[in-house]
Order: C-alpha cells, then structure tokens, then sequence
C-alpha cells in the first residue's frame, strides 16, 4: 500500500452510513462452532463487492479473538435492504448462525450502525495509504479550511 505523505481528509458528497459488525470467539477448541461463522463474512464482502448497486462503499476488517469487520454504506436503507434480502449471502448465514450456535454461548456476533449525515464528520490522515472513508469514498488535501477539524466538521 503507497503511503500518502500529505495531510489527508475524505470527500463525502451527503451522508454515510458506518456499519461495525463481528464475531467473538468465546471458546476457542469448539473451532466447528466459530469457524463456519468466520467464514461467512468474506462471502459476503466478496458479494457487496462485485455489486455497488447494494449500496456498500468498502470494508476494513482486524482479525483477534473478537473479529472487527468496520464497513461503509451509502444509507441505513440500502444496509438494511441488503440484510434482509433472501437472494443475497447474509440471511442464509443469519439463518445458519442461529441454528448453529443460537444461544449456545460458544461464539457471539455483534454489530452497531452509525449514520453520518452530511457535514457531521471529520476525518484526517496523516502519512497514511489510503483508509478508512478516505479509501471508502476519495480523499483530497487537507488544506485551507480543511486544516482544522472545525473547518472539516459541518462542511456543506
């Protein structure tokens, strides 16, 4: 990855929807349990990806004993349409996660969603390739009233 040595901050033309999800591996030998679970999430990456019409904008993911998938959307619509869409990866693996696991306790999933209206975020980076919104979206110079977060924050 080509790190950037400007000072950076993302471009958003209206809102954005961040979109936190993941697993926690609770009991680390019953591998059968948490592992299918692991396994769906690329699935589903992979379909979001080969599709831009669904609203996904891009995705970062850190691997540890609670996996961290931070993901962007276009709308809290599209994110929605897209988890409750019987033709698409999620709701199979939804369906296969409760019958697995259930209440089980062996493995938990989680998820928080975030929207952004436009203006109401702030980004910057600094000696970095490109990540996060900035990679998600495009990123231009932080310059002029981009230098400061005030002048980032409520940008219209």
């Amino acid at each position: 990855m080509k790190v950037i040595n400007d000072r950076m901050c993302a471009q958003l033309d209206g809102e954005v929807v961040v979109f936190l999800i993941g697993m926690r591996i609770n009991k680390l030998w019953k591998i059968h349990k948490w592992l299918p679970v692991a396994m769906a999430m690329p699935r589903m990456l992979k379909e979001l990806e080969k599709n831009p019409d669904l609203g996904f904008l891009g995705a970062h993911t850190w691997f540890s004993r609670t996996v961290i998938v931070l993901q962007y959307w276009r709308s809290v619509e599209d994110l929605q349409a897209y988890a409750k869409n019987r033709d698409h990866a999620h709701l199979p693996a939804w369906a296969a996660f409760n019958k697995a696991v259930g209440k089980g306790g062996d493995v938990g999933i989680w998820h928080e969603t975030y929207r952004t209206r436009a203006g109401d975020y702030d980004t910057v980076y600094a000696n970095m390739p490109l990540f996060g919104l900035g990679k998600a979206m495009k990123v231009v110079t932080a310059s002029g009233r981009r230098e400061s977060a005030a002048g980032r924050i409520n940008e219209t």
